[in-house]
């Protein structure tokens, strides 16, 4: 079956609880499998080598990860407006697959949480589209027609699906929240299986 690739880091877990709703929302197209994969955290003076395995949630990425994947969402918490630091990292390493077209033709969409309800989702949502944009990838978002769109009083925009956490990054996910979630997933799994045909 068709691996779509869910991507993302967390720090406090709600972005990995934006892509366990979406990997639902990917699983329920008929042939359809969520692969979930998380990057190490990055340091400002590294001493110590991350272990080569998380103690508990997703595995880390590989590059194989990108090549096997028929589609992609990457998530990120918010960074002042930005893709946090291990996202970037990770981004910026993919040069080969770049130079090899290995994510070009292949749909993609974004995922971000922040702690306010204005602490630029938005901004980095377009900010994480812009690297698959030069890798290639065909950019999907979330359209009107879903209706908790134009309902949320949390997170969801039309560039992503998204969170927003509280001060505390202890708020659950809304139920508008997760329905925009997986959706999303569901949408870049079936332009995916579409794709693939």
């Amino acid at each position: 079956m068709p691996d779509v690739l869910v991507l993302y880091y967390s720090r406090g877990g709600s972005v990995a609880a934006l892509a366990r709703q979406i990997a639902r929302g990917i699983e329920s197209v008929e042939g359809m499998t969520a692969r979930l994969r998380t990057v190490p955290p990055v340091a400002p003076t590294t001493t110590e080598a991350s272990p080569p395995v998380p103690e508990e949630g997703a595995p880390y990425v590989s590059k194989h990860d990108l090549a096997e994947c028929a589609g992609l969402l990457l998530g990120s918490p918010t960074r002042f407006g930005n893709m946090a630091a291990p996202v970037k990292h990770f981004l910026d390493t993919t040069g080969a697959e770049w130079a090899s077209g290995t994510l070009v033709g292949k749909p993609a969409a974004v995922f971000t949480s922040t702690a306010s309800m204005h602490g630029g989702q938005e901004s980095t949502l377009l900010s994480m589209q812009l690297p698959l944009l030069h890798h290639g990838c065909l950019i999907v978002g979330l359209p009107f027609s879903e209706a908790a769109l134009s309902t949320t009083q949390t997170g969801g925009t039309p560039y992503g699906a998204s969170h927003v956490a509280g001060a505390r990054d202890d708020a659950t996910l809304s139920d508008d929240e997760k329905s925009l979630a997986r959706a999303l997933g569901r949408r870049v799994a079936d332009l995916a299986a579409r794709l693939a045909r």
